[in-house]
């Protein structure tokens, strides 16, 4: 228990999150894509159309935070920012904004605090978990029972391969080949630095891409987060909501109930990533989880 809510942030390649906390209940949980990573992965530094997008939207978190008299704040920032040549610019204006400095996350950080926020308040008799974490930019894998054991972080996430293989709406097959082909190259590079893996009796799918995957599936016609968190997604579904939307142009894909407008874009890649995870290692199915790096983040502030 803490005296006052404490807070988490984090800066991901695709979207911004706040995460507000009172050590008993969760008071906000906020969630904005603002694409941070645009364009990183060509010309190595964050767009500045891309740093305001991040900055607006902490103004207003930070007036969800004094609303709430948050007292102390992690604030994290994630792929997009290490790739950035002028990260510490943006790090500079992030801290005129919230007061606070943000921290680099490496990918071996980021894995083990979603594991940690994942796990929570799954039953460890369930473990060992393999849980998995597609972002905007990056990848991450992690494992272990009561603490992530092993942690890896891979450079593929939905922005970072949409961007770089995907020219065409709806995507070509060569491009969807490709995508599948690069994920299956960096998963050659988590069975053989983690080979604990094949151990995992619980696998456990984090973020935008995974819970996309669920909501489409489920048929939410508005985001549900009861229904999202730990439903289970099978490899038969993952399979049919992915042939749905890389098949489809942008301006039909937007109509399937459960598809965020803002994330219409990024689907391709980051479905690709799934379903290459799950024939991969063989997953039949998955826990979905909305629990993630935030919730390891408000952990790390109130133990």
């Amino acid at each position: 228990m803490t005296d006052a809510p404490v807070a988490a942030i984090d800066m991901g390649t695709n979207s911004t999150r706040l995460l507000v906390h009172d050590g008993e209940n969760t008071i906000e949980r906020l969630m904005t894509i603002t694409r941070l990573g645009q364009d990183v992965d060509r010309t190595g530094r964050l767009a500045d159309e891309a740093i305001e997008r991040v900055l607006s939207c902490l103004r207003t978190y930070k007036s969800v935070m004094d609303q709430h008299g948050v007292t102390r704040v992690r604030a994290v920032a994630t792929s997009a920012a290490r790739d950035a040549a002028n990260r510490d610019e943006f790090f500079t204006a992030v801290h005129d904004v919230i007061g606070v400095e943000p921290e680099l996350l490496s990918g071996f950080d980021e894995g083990k605090l979603s594991f940690r926020g994942a796990t929570a308040d799954l039953d460890p008799a369930d473990g060992p978990f393999l849980v998995f974490d597609i972002g905007g930019g990056s990848t991450e894998f992690a494992f272990g029972t009561d603490e992530a054991e092993a942690a890896m972080s891979l450079d593929i996430g939905c922005v970072r391969l949409t961007e770089k293989y995907v020219e065409h709406d709806p995507p070509r097959p060569e491009e969807l080949v490709a995508c599948l082909s690069i994920t299956e190259a960096h998963l050659d590079d988590v069975a053989r630095q983690m080979p604990q893996i094949a151990h995992a009796a619980t696998f456990v799918g984090l973020a935008g891409t995974v819970s996309t995957a669920a909501a489409v599936e489920l048929g939410l016609a508005e985001y549900d987060r009861d229904r999202i968190h730990h439903f289970v997604l099978t490899k038969e579904a993952a399979e049919d909501v992915y042939r749905t939307l890389v098949t489809e142009a942008r301006d039909d894909r937007i109509h399937n109930p459960g598809l965020e407008e803002a994330r219409a874009d990024v689907i391709v890649g980051g479905m690709c990533i799934l379903v290459r995870i799950m024939r991969y290692f063989d997953i039949e199915e998955l826990v979905v989880s909305e629990a993630d790096i935030l919730d390891g983040l408000v952990f790390s502030l109130l133990s």
